[in-house]
């Protein structure tokens, strides 16, 4: 379990067709750990003096975008008594969709996302993940969605490099999903 309060942007490179590496910038993480990259909840495989690198999965590299070397957001995994700045963030992604522009409000980013296809989680002033950052849905058009960024989320994530068109993970909000089902359970 996450927050969607990212840590650390580095540098993640592909060494393998099922291998990823990045910095070893923790001083006490262990194999067995679960961090997120990029919102996805991967499992610390090996862990070198210079790099912790992860086993990831051809269907994990196939639904997200971790299929490239890049810069990533990082989070470690939820510790019980740690602050829920966020939400909670499973690290299981439903989905990626392509962010479209970025316009500036005042000091706050405005960021467009296009709509998923399944849209029943996207409500306003939901939460969502994209690249694993915590974010609130700011507005909801006929095939599209915004988030309000503020600048230490813009500064302190992979979010300012986005380019029109950049393919990004999402979650949904799990209670989302949670009523989701449940509603569409009780239909029957």
């Amino acid at each position: 379990m996450f927050t969607g309060i990212i840590t650390h942007v580095v540098k993640m490179d592909v060494r393998a067709p099922a291998i990823l590496q990045i910095p070893n910038i923790f001083s006490d993480v262990q194999i067995g750990e679960s961090i997120a990259i990029n919102g996805v909840c991967l499992t610390v495989d090996t862990i070198l003096s210079h790099a912790i690198q992860f086993h990831c999965g051809s269907i994990t590299k196939k639904i997200t975008n971790l299929g490239s070397s890049q810069m990533v957001n990082v989070e470690r995994a939820l510790r019980v008594g740690d602050s829920v700045g966020g939400h909670f963030v499973t690290g299981h992604i439903d989905t990626t969709i392509r962010f479209l522009q970025k316009r500036r409000i005042e000091k706050s980013v405005i960021a467009t996302f296009s709509l998923p296809k399944d849209r029943t989680a996207i409500i306003p002033k939901g939460s969502i993940a994209i690249n694993g950052v915590s974010l609130t849905i700011a507005t909801i058009s006929l095939d599209t969605f915004s988030v309000q960024i503020i600048p230490h989320t813009m500064e302190n994530t992979n979010l300012h490099s986005l380019q029109s068109g950049d393919l990004v993970n999402v979650e949904f909000d799990i209670f989302a999903k949670y009523a989701k089902e449940h509603y569409e359970h009780s239909k029957h």
